[in-house]
């Protein structure tokens, strides 16, 4: 089904439509709920809940990338799930935070389900920062508005986050 039909029978309430939606991209916004998640049935949980808000705000869709706007809110929702729990809010200045030299041939030689599971083992203020920084592309500014720390929390957690992503996979190798 053409997408602009699809969404216009969404906002309608047809429910032969919102399954095809949800159809059509639930495994990519799993995904996405997956880097946030402590594990797949809270990623499915809030895959769940990312579709409801999808459904009840798709009529405030202005056109773009559906997959985009659809991506926004499952961030967004993942990232109400931790709010929930607040476990990530610890502030640790940056100045005590060394700069470390990455050293990418490691990483290349992993498959991203490996980076995945590495991800998944870090704690969850460093996870959270570095899926929003290294992987969705957010500045440190717009992290700190969106969870609630400092601009220079995030910087530190993301650090750190580097810091524990190259240690666990150097043990990999």
């Amino acid at each position: 089904m053409e997408e602009v039909k699809l969404i216009k029978k969404c906002i309608k309430g047809d429910v032969r439509a919102q399954h095809i939606l949800f159809n059509r991209f639930a495994p990519k916004m799993l995904g996405v709920c997956l880097r946030y998640a402590k594990n797949k049935n809270q990623a499915e949980d809030v895959l769940q809940e990312g579709f409801v808000k999808v459904f009840f705000s798709i009529k405030n869709f202005k056109g773009g990338s559906l997959e985009g706007w659809i991506r926004r809110i499952m961030v967004n929702t993942s990232l109400d799930e931790i709010r929930k729990n607040a476990k990530f809010k610890k502030n640790v200045s940056i100045e005590k935070i060394k700069e470390e030299e990455r050293k990418n041939h490691i990483i290349e030689g992993l498959v991203a389900q490996d980076i995945l599971k590495v991800i998944k083992k870090m704690p969850p203020g460093y996870s959270v920062v570095y899926n929003l920084f290294a992987i969705e592309g957010y500045s440190h500014k717009e992290i700190g508005k969106k969870i609630g720390i400092s601009e220079s929390t995030s910087k530190s957690q993301y650090h750190r986050a580097r810091a524990f992503l190259k240690k666990k996979i150097e043990t990999i190798k």
